[in-house]
């Protein structure tokens, strides 16, 4: 196993100010488009992210440490930030989102004690018993795999206007393969 707290707390504390860097001062074409039907945008991505800061993350470690496996603990609704859309501007959702992350990573760091805690088990609603070691490491790895989303949705913009390079492209080539399966 490789997790390691001081090291997840590295990407768990990047994640923000990498997205801000990356989003902040961008066009709304950058920022609305998308893979197609039911796929996200990049505002779509960090209000989803805005709210596991809100809902998941903290308030499953918290249940956990609380209730251990005794009950399962409540569900998250992966989907709710689609029906209930902010009106704020990206700049002010990447400083929320900000926000909540710092508020966050310093309740796991008051709240975990890595030597004790990290092999207590929860109950979650549809995977069963999970450890808060699992927990963690879903939430980094969470985190990365919608930094890579944003870019690859982002590519997949200029897919048609790259022309022949595509073939050096990567990034549309696994989404051309992803297609295909």
């Amino acid at each position: 196993m490789h997790f390691n707290m001081k090291e997840a707390i590295e990407v768990l504390e990047r994640t923000p100010q990498t997205l801000e860097n990356f989003l902040s001062g961008l066009s709304q074409d950058w920022l609305q488009c998308d893979e197609g039907e039911g796929t996200w945008n990049a505002i779509e991505v960090i209000e989803h992210l805005i709210e596991g800061e809100k809902n998941n993350w903290i308030p499953r470690l918290e249940f956990i440490l609380q209730e251990g496996g005794n009950r399962p603990f409540p569900p998250f609704d992966r989907y709710s930030h689609l029906t209930d859309r902010s009106q704020l501007s990206i700049d002010q959702k990447l400083q929320e989102f900000k926000e909540i992350r710092m508020k966050n990573i310093r309740k796991l760091k008051s709240r975990v004690e890595p030597d004790l805690h990290l092999e207590l088990k929860g109950l979650h609603p549809e995977f069963g018993t999970v450890t808060i070691r699992e927990l963690l490491s879903t939430w980094v790895v969470h985190d990365l795999t919608h930094i890579a989303q944003i870019v690859r949705v982002m590519a997949e913009r200029y897919r048609a206007d790259v022309g022949p390079w595509k073939e050096y492209l990567g990034i549309l080539k696994r989404q051309e393969n992803k297609d295909k399966l």
